[in-house]
């Protein structure tokens, strides 16, 4: 048996703390506003999103429509430097290490300060890989460090 394990009660602390703050508020209204105009980015541009949409900071997007694996999308993205999860879908066809869906969450790019222009890009960017990737991939590579140049990590 271990002892209280004071430095975790305490990163608890500060971290409940944060978010009693507004600006912690803001923030995950941000995050949840940024997943929805994703979502509906994705689904102009004939991606189908499990359950319709999102009410919460991820998207589930079933890639069936697109002639595509999750496995094969996640890895094409991560080329590209956007990190997704291969993700199953409800009823998914494909073996669980294939999978027919992706996983997209926003919170990270809202915390660099990505808003709804950058949410057009990245669901863009989705297409283009799914879609047309070796025509595109040093395109969307250069564009995807272009815009994160403009939302540095640190200032």
């Amino acid at each position: 048996q271990g002892g209280p394990l004071e430095h975790i009660i305490a990163g608890k602390a500060v971290c409940f703390g944060e978010a009693l703050k507004p600006e912690f508020k803001e923030y995950q209204k941000k995050i949840v506003e940024n997943a929805a105009h994703l979502g509906r980015c994705l689904t102009e541009k004939g991606f189908d999103l499990v359950g319709g949409g999102t009410d919460n900071h991820l998207l589930l997007l079933d890639l069936r429509s697109m002639n595509i694996t999750g496995k094969e999308l996640e890895r094409r993205l991560d080329e590209v430097y956007i990190t997704v999860n291969k993700n199953a879908i409800p009823d998914d066809p494909q073996k669980p290490f294939v999978t027919s869906g992706i996983r997209v969450g926003t919170p990270y790019v809202t915390s660099r300060g990505f808003g709804k222009e950058e949410m057009e890009k990245i669901a863009q960017w989705i297409y283009l890989a799914a879609t047309d990737f070796e025509a595109s991939a040093d395109r969307i590579r250069a564009e995807v460090n272009e815009t994160c140049a403009k939302f540095p990590l640190y200032e």
